[in-house]
This record gives structure tokens, C-alpha cells and sequence, in this order.
């Protein structure tokens, strides 16, 4: 009598983005194709499409747990902020979540993703939510849909801008600096 083994990975689901989360810091999104993740995390090419119909799907799972790590952070920073220098300290460890995960936070904002996955849809939610909720409670008078979403996109173009080079990382303080006085002229 022979007997089959067969191969169980357990949770391939998670293993796949765990993998996908290690490609990325190490090689950088380039890297990330299904056949490597596959190959990562120790399985059959065809194994990762039981749980993500293609690149996009899997980079959407990846990208929601980069947006639940981010919003995290936010909320370890201030969880309820109620004055704007509290709401410059959430901008901040915007900036430096964006420096600690550069790979991870690129990702998250620069990768296709599909639009369709619940998952990242309310990552994405989540972190919207808390910045308006928080906004409307600082600036009550303010339009807190408008104002959140020019807090949100001055912040994370400063985040680009440390990324890339274009201003210096090396010194927190000046980050801090930059960061805070830049949300403090918008609010």
C-alpha cells in the first residue's frame, strides 16, 4: 500500500503576505511578482492564486497591513488628539512611519492595488475616520472633510519629500521642526 503525502502549509494566506512584507524590504517592490512570493514563502508557483487572483490583489493585502501598522502608530502617538500641536505629533509619526517602512509605505501609495478588496478599503477607511474625526474635534468651526484631507496631503507629500531626499532626514529635530510648522500653517 502506498500512501500520498500531501503538503499542508497551514495559513498560506498570511505566509504569503508575510513573505510578500520580507521581498519588499529586502529587494524592493520590483522584486515582488507572485512566482517570488511563492517562492519565499516555500510553495508551489500556482499556490498563491487559492488566496489572490493576481499581483494586485496580493499588493492590496500587503498594503492593508502597511495602512493598520500606520494607523497604529497614529493612534500610539494620540489616540483621541484634541489641540493642533497633538495633531503635528499624528503628522509626524506619519513621516516617520514613511522613513522607518520606506518600502512598505511606497507600496502602499505607489503600487496598483485592487480597488475592490474590502480588507484595504477599510484600512484606508480607518485611517480617514480617525484623521477627520480628530480634525472635527480640534477645528469644530472647520469644514472637517476639507481640512483633513489637505492635512493628509500636506503630510504626505512631506513624506515623499523626507523619502526622497529632497529634505534631511538625519535629524529629527529638523523633521520635527519642519513637519510641525508646516501643519501648524495649514490649521
Amino acid at each position: 500500500m502506498t500512501s500520498k503525502v500531501t503538503y499542508h502549509h497551514g495559513d498560506l494566506r498570511t505566509a504569503l503576505v508575510q513573505s510578500a512584507l520580507a521581498l519588499l524590504e529586502e529587494e524592493g517592490v520590483a522584486a515582488l511578482s507572485m512566482r517570488a512570493v511563492a517562492r519565499h514563502a516555500g510553495v508551489t508557483a500556482a499556490a498563491p492564486y487559492r488566496h489572490y487572483r493576481d499581483r494586485d490583489a496580493l499588493m492590496s493585502a500587503v498594503a492593508a497591513v502597511g495602512y493598520r501598522e500606520l494607523a497604529a502608530d497614529l493612534v500610539a502617538v494620540s489616540p483621541s488628539p484634541s489641540t493642533a500641536d497633538e495633531i503635528a505629533d499624528v503628522a509626524i509619526a506619519y513621516v516617520q512611519f514613511a522613513l522607518r517602512r520606506p518600502a512598505l509605505f511606497r507600496a502602499m501609495f505607489s503600487e496598483q492595488c485592487d480597488a475592490g478588496s474590502p480588507e484595504r478599503v477599510d484600512a484606508v477607511a480607518a485611517i480617514s475616520a480617525y484623521l477627520k474625526a480628530n480634525i472635527a474635534r480640534v477645528f469644530p468651526d472647520a469644514d472637517a472633510d476639507a481640512l483633513s484631507d489637505a492635512v493628509w496631503a500636506l503630510v504626505h507629500g512631506l513624506a515623499f519629500l523626507f523619502l526622497d531626499g529632497k529634505f534631511d532626514s538625519t535629524d529629527s529635530g529638523e523633521l520635527e521642526r519642519r513637519v510641525r510648522s508646516a501643519v501648524q500653517a495649514v490649521v
